[in-house]
């Protein structure tokens, strides 16, 4: 091939993907300063982590320097960071029909371009003040992991070592901004941690305190799933849909309750399925290794795989 024939090949190329881009605007997006950037989410997923965990994420935290100064500083940075990052995924998702009015009533008196700042403003700020509730949650996570798992040497090694205590805490950090009603910027944050970790939870689940996910990888647990306190599951479980319900035109119906209910104290083995939003895992249920569970559970039982 000569240099000529290659540039024509090359000119082509361009050609017919400049023609996609134009054919195909949901997968593209050009001249959208809104659109949220992924590296910087990372970027305050990390700044929230030492937050939670100072000293084992972050910069390390010298024993001679005030805790107070460094804390003071590093919300205050986060807080900038996030509130401008909300700011954009507001407007991004206005201009792609997201439907976000709840948020404009946290606002008040913001109007026009004005409440998109508003509402990230007050949002950003009720949010924050949810971290220490956050960091008491995650401290009982790490407890439950420590308690949990007999391999465990000290609480250390689960904070720096467990990717299914990464996964719950970035829950942790994502469930708040996804009750406040921030479109798309919690579900960035958890699949994130999807990728890191192989844990994939949606920011809608309810997660009750002291939760342990054993190995991780594999564990999926959808939007509307409701969790107790102390329960414990293995790697490759499902919490998951049964069924869709669908619009007379086909199309997907949105919302409602689609996952299961799992009681406190419930243990949940590697590579079970647990299907339904009217599955009810009783208090104290043992779901065995690779059970198919389509319908409610007693308290105290126990379903194993014959």
């Amino acid at each position: 091939m000569t240099d000529d024939d290659r540039t024509r090949e090359q000119e082509e190329l361009t050609g017919r993907l400049v023609a996609s881009y134009r054919e195909l605007g949901a997968v593209n997006r050009s001249d959208e300063k809104d659109l949220p950037a992924q590296a910087r989410i990372v970027a305050i997923l990390n700044e929230l982590l030492a937050l939670v965990f100072p000293g084992y994420h972050g910069a390390p935290v010298p024993h001679d320097l005030d805790l107070t100064v460094i804390t003071g500083a590093r919300v205050a940075r986060v807080a900038l960071e996030l509130e401008d990052t909300i700011e954009r995924t507001l407007r991004f998702c206005h201009q792609a029909d997201c439907v976000c009015e709840e948020l404009w009533e946290i606002a008040g008196s913001g109007t026009g371009d004005d409440r998109f700042a508003a509402a990230a403003r007050a949002v950003t700020w009720a949010y924050m003040q949810q971290l220490p509730e956050v960091r008491d949650l995650v401290a009982g996570d790490v407890r439950a992991a420590y308690e949990g798992d007999p391999a465990a040497t000290n609480t250390e090694e689960v904070i720096l070592c467990y990717p299914g205590l990464m996964a719950v805490t970035v829950h942790r950090l994502a469930h708040p901004l996804h009750r406040l009603g921030v479109p798309l910027l919690p579900r960035m944050m958890n699949e994130w941690a999807h990728r890191e970790t192989g844990v994939d939870i949606h920011p809608g689940a309810t997660v009750g305190p002291e939760f342990f996910i054993d190995h991780g990888s594999g564990v999926v647990v959808g939007e509307t799933t409701e969790i107790g306190r102390r329960v414990k599951l293995y790697q490759g479980v499902t919490l998951g849909a049964l069924s869709f319900r669908r619009n007379p035109d086909g199309s997907l119906v949105k919302g409602g309750k689609r996952h299961p209910t799992i009681g406190d104290d419930v243990t949940i083995y590697a590579n079970a399925t647990i299907l339904g939003g009217e599955t009810v895992v009783g208090a104290g249920a043992v779901i065995g290794g690779g059970a198919w569970v389509t319908s409610s559970v007693d308290a105290g039982a126990r379903i194993t795989v014959s």
